[in-house]
């Protein structure tokens, strides 16, 4: 059974959904991803979106939307995106903060740079899962 990850920040709307997209890109041989957060947003960033269809061809509108916390299933892994000021709770075997910057708001360059940021912590999470560096047993 492969572990579930969550990527979660408040509104899941931007490098939470970018997160789910590059985690089933890069890691579904080793993970489950998902996305959410303690608030929805109507739709996920634009600029995300955009940042994700120039860099890897995929059209996050098509199969993602905003998701509250308790709109997905159980997970074994935590990942915080990055939140200065309140973090949302799940509960899970091993929680880790990537501690990115929020690009909304900012240029081009602070997308594509935040993608490739969560790209490289993407494939080292799915090392250390294939290489039980992540302890996921039942407490």
């Amino acid at each position: 059974m492969k572990p579930k990850v969550a990527f979660i920040c408040v509104h899941n709307s931007c490098r939470s959904q970018m997160a789910e997209t590059l985690g089933k890109l890069f890691g579904s041989k080793v993970f489950q991803s998902y996305s959410a957060g303690t608030e929805r947003k109507p739709e996920i960033n634009k600029d995300a979106v955009k940042t994700i269809k120039d860099l890897y061809n995929i059209d996050m509108e098509e199969t993602q939307y905003s998701k509250l916390l308790e709109d997905i299933p159980k997970v074994d892994i935590v990942i915080k995106m990055g939140c200065n000021v309140v973090c949302p709770f799940l509960p899970s075997k091993h929680i880790e903060d990537w501690g990115l910057e929020d690009p909304t708001g900012k240029s081009n360059e602070e997308f594509i740079k935040t993608a490739k940021a969560i790209e490289e912590k993407i494939k080292d999470l799915a090392y250390r899962i294939e290489k039980n560096e992540i302890n996921l047993n039942d407490r």
